[in-house]
């Protein structure tokens, strides 16, 4: 979608206020009854006739245009999800859509500059997002994943579907002709019925041809984005999905592009427990991620307005801090806290998680 303003006058910078307006004057587009708007994503801006824009803060124009990503959900969906959370105790602050939370942990900024595929396999639905120029191009949620394939062999082997979904995940393989052909397993029967043996190979050629379907169903939606010539970096496969043995092979010869899994401690550095290594957790250490950024800004936003209100401290440093600052030895002090910022983020990165962790454990009691 695209949107534009007309400024007061051409003599004056482009402001933040500026942009915040431009994008607020997006959430009042018309929609179909009983939808909202969840993001409102800026692409790139136009300043007068001046194209590719990407932050037009500072710059000088009459006409301030954008093209917006914009990211529409069911209301009564968005609800339920809230009230789940808040029946737990958790007050939900923001909602993300699942394939933008979870790009958030798996992907790098160079391969959002070069141009990268997500394609998050859950348990009921299959979610992407396309990045290029560092720029969301598409997003797309197709509602199917893990639980077709559960079914599937639930009834291709008619089995209990308990049984099915230990078969998927200990033995399922995305690839029949690599599968053992002398190896089965036994399941038990249905109401003390004979138990069943299950080949590795039969198994494996069941959920190849559903595995298939959800691969070139998030290849359709590839080829919707526009971008499919532009993604350089291929293909991140992450969620619980991803798992299913030899599936990056199968992604990569149905697409033709290099595929890798994507695991989230990608995005926080070294993790020593394994509790989160795991493609399962993609979305909820990428929610994790955009909450400790929100928490950032609303502290900092907090601090920068307690700063303002000093006189001392603006008559001497109330300048932008991306300014350099004079070459001296007082100024080069900041430099090693600045190096030891990483770590401090990623230390209380890792007790919010742990936190987490320590919650969901401690109230995972049966009913």
């Amino acid at each position: 979608n695209r949107g534009y303003i007309n400024r007061d006058s051409y003599d004056t910078e482009i402001t933040l206020a500026d942009t915040e307006r431009l994008l607020a004057d997006m959430y009042k587009i018309p929609i179909e009854l009983g939808e909202e708007i969840i993001h409102v994503l800026p692409q790139n801006y136009i300043v007068d006739s001046e194209t590719g824009v990407k932050n037009p803060v500072g710059m000088f124009g009459k006409r301030l245009e954008a093209n917006f990503h914009i990211v529409i959900g069911d209301i009564a969906s968005a609800r339920n999800i809230e009230r789940c959370v808040n029946r737990v105790g958790i007050k939900v602050r923001q909602m993300i859509l699942e394939p933008l939370a979870s790009s958030a942990a798996v992907l790098s900024d160079e391969e959002k500059e070069a141009g990268v595929a997500l394609i998050d396999i859950g348990g009921g639905t299959t979610d992407i997002a396309v990045f290029h120029d560092e720029i969301i191009r598409h997003t797309a949620v197709i509602p199917f994943g893990g639980n077709v394939i559960t079914k599937d062999i639930m009834e291709g082997c008619a089995i209990l579907s308990k049984y099915a979904e230990q078969l998927k995940v200990q033995f399922g393989s995305a690839l029949g002709d690599l599968a053992q052909d002398d190896k089965v397993v036994t399941v038990p029967g249905i109401n003390g019925r004979e138990p069943k043996e299950i080949s590795f190979k039969s198994l494996a050629y069941i959920i190849q041809s559903r595995m298939e379907e959800i691969i070139d169903s998030a290849l359709f939606e590839l080829e919707n984005s526009g971008c499919m010539d532009k993604l350089s970096a291929g293909i991140v496969v992450t969620g619980g999905g991803s798992l299913m043995r030899n599936l990056p092979q199968l992604v990569k010869f149905r697409s033709g592009m290099d595929v890798r899994i994507g695991y989230p401690n990608e995005r926080l550095g070294n993790d020593s427990t394994g509790e989160v290594n795991d493609p399962m957790y993609s979305t909820s250490v990428g929610l994790l991620l955009n909450g400790y950024d929100i928490l950032m800004h609303s502290v900092s936003g907090e601090k920068n307005h307690q700063h303002e209100e000093i006189p001392e401290f603006v008559s001497e440093g109330g300048k932008d801090r991306s300014a350099k600052e004079p070459k001296n030895e007082k100024a080069a002090e900041p430099d090693e806290d600045e190096t030891a910022e990483s770590p401090k983020k990623t230390t209380t990165m890792r007790n919010i998680i742990n936190g987490f962790i320590g919650f969901f454990d401690d109230n995972s009691t049966p009913m």
